[in-house]
């Protein structure tokens, strides 16, 4: 190990890096990730084994966003999986769901600009279900706020809530500073939620994590429930506990991987203890929707829908007709998977779509002929208000489609 950089250990190979040993563009790259790991009082470079880049949309990263990733193509390349946070526009329907080639084509040349440095060229907030998958303790280095909860504390691999531009350099180099998630001791609860309430449906696991969102910021709460809410459910409920909050890490009691780990730490005890009942997840159910018209579009799967959520949406609609629009967004690897099973076709025959590597916030949906989206996530629900100008029925994926068909 060689000293460098204000008291940062760098290895041979680090320094090297810095140094521009390997490159102008590692060069840099190491220099923008070594200021911020001294921001943060981070000891060290640690090895990551992937990347999710979030920043993909021109809706929200725009001409600037692009140039950044051209310049940075023509100087390095990553150097491990890396996949990207969902685009703007399905590429493949953009015409039939009415958005506009202006846009598109600026959504493209972003999409080629990623993968012409080796980034996997498939856009999702869930990689997770399609085969980036880390191990427990694995260190990482991802940012979609909704992937970094879920994966800190369903699967218990180990990454700080990137910004887009950091976790593609990490990429590029296969090191991230070491602070923050990646240390053990940073992992453990900060607040403990007793919910004293049987829940039944993903919209009133969404509500609970949106509720406690509010409350914890960007704290860790260890919740006790009283029985497991599967993964689907894990899923929903961190979506809504990153978007109300700011929170990249969560213990479920006898559920996660570190909550035992969290519940022997010796602070555990003392921990501030609220309890959440059946009116506070009532109230927020009806804080997070903004309208009582019926949906004129019904929008599921943020984040993206798996291949078991298509797959009740494929119930729900066989022999029905849908009166107004419903997409599901998903990845295109699920949605290859739906069409082999089946389901597409249940769904298109009802009048559904499934839309595919991207989604409602990030899509400029506002420019589109709707007034109210349907949604069944409580993170869709915090955001397309503000984000699209739209308003929002929250509810669940059954009384969503029973409003909209016949």
């Amino acid at each position: 190990m060689k000293e460098d950089c204000d008291n940062m250990q760098l290895t041979k190979y680090e320094e090297d890096m810095y140094n521009g040993e390997y490159g102008e563009g590692k060069a840099e790259c190491m220099e923008i990730l070594v200021s911020l790991g001294k921001i943060y009082d981070a000891e060290k470079m640690i090895p990551i084994t992937s990347a999710q880049v979030s920043g993909v949309s021109y809706k929200t990263i725009g001409d600037a966003g692009l140039d950044f990733v051209v310049d940075l193509g023509k100087k390095a390349d990553v150097t491990l999986e890396t996949m990207l946070n969902p685009a703007g526009v399905d590429i493949e329907n953009w015409q039939e769901l009415g958005f506009s080639k202006e846009f598109t084509d600026k959504q493209i040349d972003i999409i080629n600009g990623y993968e012409s440095i080796g980034v996997m060229s498939t856009c999702t907030c869930t990689p997770y279900l399609i085969g980036n998958t880390p191990m427990l303790n694995e260190h990482v280095a991802w940012s979609e706020s909704s992937a970094v909860c879920y994966v800190n504390s369903v699967i218990g691999a180990r990454t700080n809530r990137e910004g887009g531009p950091s976790a593609l350099l990490a990429a590029i180099v296969g090191r991230t500073p070491y602070y923050g998630n990646h240390i053990l001791e940073n992992r453990v609860a900060d607040m403990i939620f007793d919910v004293d309430y049987d829940f039944v449906n993903e919209a009133e696991i969404g509500a609970l994590g949106y509720y406690v969102g509010q409350i914890v910021n960007d704290k860790k709460p260890y919740f006790r429930i009283n029985k497991n809410p599967g993964r689907n459910n894990l899923k929903t409920l961190g979506a809504a506990l990153a978007s109300s909050g700011a929170v990249s890490l969560y213990h479920v009691e006898n559920v996660t991987p570190e909550a035992d780990y969290s519940r022997c730490h010796d602070s555990f005890e003392e921990l501030e203890t609220v309890t959440v009942d059946k009116n506070m997840i009532e109230e927020t159910l009806e804080q997070l929707t903004t309208t009582d018209k019926i949906p004129d579009l019904v929008c599921l799967g943020c984040p993206h829908a798996s291949i078991s959520e298509i797959q009740e949406v494929a119930n729900l609609v066989k022999d029905k007709k849908l009166t107004k629009d419903l997409w599901i967004c998903t990845s295109k690897a699920i949605k290859s998977i739906s069409k082999q099973c089946g389901y597409l076709d249940i769904i298109e025959k009802a009048g559904g779509k499934i839309v595919s590597d991207t989604c409602m916030v990030v899509a400029p949906i506002e420019e589109l002929d709707y007034e109210v989206i349907g949604v069944n996530s409580a993170k869709a629900a915090n955001y397309v208000p503000n984000m699209c100008k739209l308003d929002v029925v929250y509810d669940t994926v059954e009384n969503l489609i029973n409003m909209i068909s016949e």
